[in-house]
């Protein structure tokens, strides 16, 4: 009558972790008891794995933007750069000649009221 009891017990497979549990430091009280601790640890390491995904990309987009705002600066200075060179004296009286406009050989008179 002993055998049909000991068939229905399973048998725990032989490793490291039940070997723990049962015959080691650990035993299944103690482990059930620190399971909210360890539940609260794993919760722990998602969320700092998911901050470390978010601040990468928050790093790669102001890498992105940093460039893009290097290139409109020097866009920019070149720009401005064409534009000094094109209002100067020299390239407005050329850009007049071509209009047809001379320039005046007098300087303008002040009229008085």
């Amino acid at each position: 009558m002993a055998e049909p009891e000991e068939s229905n017990k399973a048998e725990l497979p032989k490793n490291f972790f039940t070997l723990l549990l049962t015959d080691g430091v650990i035993s299944k009280q103690t482990a059930t008891n620190m399971l909210p601790f360890i539940v609260f640890i794993a919760l722990l390491t998602i969320l700092y794995i998911g901050n470390h995904h978010h601040v990468e990309s928050s790093i790669r987009k102001i890498d992105k933007l940093n460039k893009e705002v290097d290139e409109l600066s020097w866009d920019y200075k070149t720009l401005k750069a064409e534009l000094m060179l094109k209002s100067t004296q020299t390239e407005v009286s050329k850009k007049a000649d071509s209009l047809g406009l001379i320039e005046p050989l007098y300087p303008p008179k002040r009229i008085e009221y």
